[in-house]
């Protein structure tokens, strides 16, 4: 893997003779950095879109920010806090120093389209988009869903996305008899075309364990949909409780339930966080994201 890296590494530094490499992605581990330091490229910056509870400990993290790294970049500022200890938003007016840490929040896909919102019907419907692990609390989601249906509720769930957890939702929906026409399993698909599965839903369950920024959340608000999730990471920042959305403090599938059901009994609140919620991830656009990463790069 490692000869590998190099080898490709090597080959596209040879080309291209970058200014500045930018490292998205902290996989495989420290290698691609100090393989493009050996290199002799001159500026890093590197961005890590997670939040520091998935680490066993962050001396690697902190040797890279303090020893190879021009600048460091988080997805939220709850992620470099977890970090660093600290965080700062960049903006144009702030001034690039060694070794720096900041945050650049992530943002909507630059070709994102915003579906029209379908005319509304009597079965709501409850949208999970998300990779199927443990993390995302994809668990939960099927046991949450067979309340609303318990306490009589007319609504269906769309899956879209695949994981390690899919057999195990799909062994929980046989146990809690959970009918299958009141669940469609979508699987992965393309991210240009998520856009269209979120414009059918009312409402998005986000129930992760961690999260460093919550891309699915702002995708959600986006199109209209109102999110509920768990009050974790950069989804802190992300939804604000009660005004654009629903933060749960606990991750528990009755309490996910109990506060969509909420949502589904008083159709006008649901109805104003849908509205808020398009207001609000209007400012994740990829301009307002290309523009902080433009002022980054030419300052380095």
């Amino acid at each position: 893997m490692r000869q590998f890296l190099y080898a490709g590494l090597k080959r596209v530094v040879n080309e291209q003779h970058p200014t500045v490499a930018h490292v998205q992605y902290m996989a495989p581990g420290a290698w691609p950095i100090l393989i493009l330091r050996h290199l002799g490229v001159k500026k890093i910056v590197a961005t890590i879109h997670t939040s520091a509870d998935i680490y066993r400990n962050l001396h690697l993290i902190h040797f890279l920010q303090r020893c190879e790294v021009d600048v460091f970049t988080c997805v939220s500022q709850v992620a470099e806090q977890s970090f660093f200890g600290t965080s700062t938003l960049f903006d144009k007016s702030m001034s690039i120093h060694k070794h720096m840490h900041c945050t650049i929040p992530n943002c909507l896909p630059q070709k994102w389209k915003v579906a029209p919102r379908l005319a509304a019907t009597p079965c709501y419907t409850i949208g999970v988009v998300s990779r199927m692990e443990s993390l995302k609390g994809v668990d939960l989601v099927m046991p949450a869903f067979a309340q609303l249906l318990q306490r009589g509720y007319n609504c269906r769930l769309v899956l879209v996305g695949d994981g390690t957890l899919r057999p195990t939702t799909q062994q929980q929906q046989k146990e809690l008899s959970v009918p299958t026409d009141r669940v469609k399993w979508v699987g992965t698909v393309a991210p240009e075309q998520t856009s269209a599965y979120y414009a059918t839903m009312d409402i998005v369950w986000i129930p992760s364990r961690t999260e460093g920024f919550g891309l699915t959340a702002i995708e959600a608000m986006a199109q209209g949909c109102a999110v509920v999730a768990t009050a974790v990471g950069g989804l802190t920042e992300v939804v604000t409780h009660d005004t654009d959305g629903i933060l749960l403090q606990s991750n528990d599938a009755t309490l996910l339930a109990a506060n969509t059901a909420e949502l589904i009994d008083h159709p006008e609140k649901l109805c104003c966080l849908q509205h808020a919620a398009q207001q609000h991830a209007a400012k994740y656009t990829f301009e307002n994201y290309k523009e902080r990463i433009a002022r980054l790069y030419s300052q380095l």
